[in-house]
């Protein structure tokens, strides 16, 4: 057959088929690591998820006592497939490591050189001698936060804040009760008696869930953010009963006097702009009312909750306006943050082993590319070279060089 015999067929050949002709069928090892940090639940594949990928070829394995905090045992994973190792010197010998906080020191010296790794990112959280050793052992590391699907949309990261908005509203609820020392009162609003106000900071996936869940429990909702199309979007979404407003100061500052509840929902990653809400604010507020800061694994939403360190406390009161920072708020709800993740994850391990190579995914995917923070040890992230000041490249660079 000729040239032009070949192409004249492959041009009665449908497109999927052409693309299924190519996936080169790569067997990838896997693991999933137990989480050392004591409060941190969830995991990043659940049994159900790891099956999928064993019945595709692929090896997993998983780290004695991983799945614990979302009610699955070992033998759930076993039965799914999965390989159960003792030892975390073990499970980082994998090819591809995939966790859900960051990797401390100790965990990136386990990891063998030229792995591939994946997890959050939470930069305040992140330490530099951790880049320096997944650096020196030529790593590939990718941020669930910085991954995008082809409408350049952020799947991890919006599941989570969905997850963490909804939760901030059942949060609020609790904390608001006699039960847990508040003042009594309802998160919503019954005939005879003024709704519960709610102002949320940020009309974005975690804002928009909490304002939804909020306005169907009765609350009256207000909702701040600096971009017109994200409040518009929002009262799209909710209706115009729904009060929406940038930051103007006047209407911000009545908004705090009156609020029960005040949520942070900002987003800062890979913004260029950052706005922090006053501490002149807060201390504005009714006393008794509640802040919750769904932003402090990013820096923080108010002035009086940026920059908390591990050592400050997580619940706290100040200028009598109880403050709720406890980092990763989907935690509390690990299981369905588990399985969530999970549906985000396994398609793309699926086309990463199809394919054959991370080089090959990230040269074809622009969205699984803006993941990469770092490549083959280089830093390409723009927001992490920001963040420890350390000078990164185009990854296009090295994609055409390796």
């Amino acid at each position: 057959m000729n040239t032009n015999d070949a192409q004249n067929q492959c041009n009665y050949i449908p497109q999927e088929l052409l693309k299924e002709l190519t996936k080169t069928g790569c067997r990838l090892w896997i693991a999933l690591p137990r989480e050392t940090e004591e409060e941190e639940r969830r995991v990043a594949l659940t049994p159900e998820a790891v099956g999928i990928l064993v019945e595709a070829g692929h090896r997993v394995w998983v780290e004695t006592g991983a799945g614990l905090g979302i009610n699955y045992s070992d033998n759930h994973y076993a039965e799914a497939g999965a390989e159960i190792v003792a030892s975390a010197a073990e499970v980082y010998q994998a090819d591809v490591i995939l966790k859900i906080l960051p990797p401390t020191p100790e965990e990136a010296t386990l990891i063998k050189p030229r792995a591939t790794l994946f997890s959050l990112m939470q930069l305040h959280r992140f330490e530099s001698e951790t880049l320096a050793i997944l650096s020196a052992k030529r790593v590939n590391a990718l941020a669930y936060e910085l991954l995008q699907d082809e409408e350049h949309r952020s799947p991890i990261l919006n599941l989570i804040s969905e997850i963490e908005g909804a939760t901030a509203i059942t949060i609020a609820s609790e904390l608001m009760s006699n039960t847990h020392g508040g003042k009594g009162i309802l998160l919503g609003g019954i005939p005879g008696v003024s709704p519960t106000e709610v102002v949320i900071v940020g009309a974005g996936y975690a804002g928009t869930v909490a304002a939804r869940a909020a306005l169907a429990l009765g609350a009256s909702v207000k909702v701040f953010d600096n971009d017109i199309n994200n409040l518009r979007g929002i009262q799209t979404v909710l209706g115009h009963g729904l009060f929406t407003s940038n930051f103007h100061p006047n209407v911000l500052h009545n908004a705090f006097r009156t609020a029960d509840v005040v949520i942070g929902a900002m987003r800062y990653i890979n913004n260029i702009k950052r706005y922090i809400v006053a501490e002149d604010l807060v201390r504005e507020m009714k006393r008794g009312a509640l802040l919750i800061d769904l932003r402090v694994t990013q820096g923080g939403c108010f002035e009086t909750t940026c920059c908390l360190s591990s050592k400050d406390p997580e619940v706290f009161e100040q200028y009598g306006v109880l403050h709720y920072c406890k980092p990763n708020v989907s935690n509390l709800v690990a299981r369905t943050t588990s399985m969530a993740v999970s549906n985000v994850l396994v398609p793309l391990i699926l086309e990463l082993g199809d394919v054959g190579s991370l080089q090959t995914l990230a040269q074809s995917d622009a969205g699984f590319r803006s993941g990469i923070y770092l490549y083959r040890g280089k830093l390409v992230s723009d927001y992490v070279s920001s963040y420890f000041n350390i000078r990164s490249n185009n990854i296009d660079i090295y994609l055409s060089a390796f």
